[in-house]
């Protein structure tokens, strides 16, 4: 879970490539992501319900 200061909750490339890398550590250690949270103002974004995860 991170935060947007700009506020908008929408995913940047890097937050989707960074997931990606946490993702296969996670595998690699036996791990589950269960998701990655963006915060923005009021409100807050889940990339698994985004189907990214």
């Amino acid at each position: 879970m991170h935060n947007h200061p700009s506020g908008d909750p929408s995913p940047s490339e890097a937050d989707l490539s960074m997931t990606k890398e946490i993702q296969k550590g996670c595998k690699y250690l036996g791990l589950t992501l269960h998701d990655h949270i963006i915060v923005g103002a009021g409100t807050e974004l889940s990339l698994r319900g985004l189907g990214k995860i």
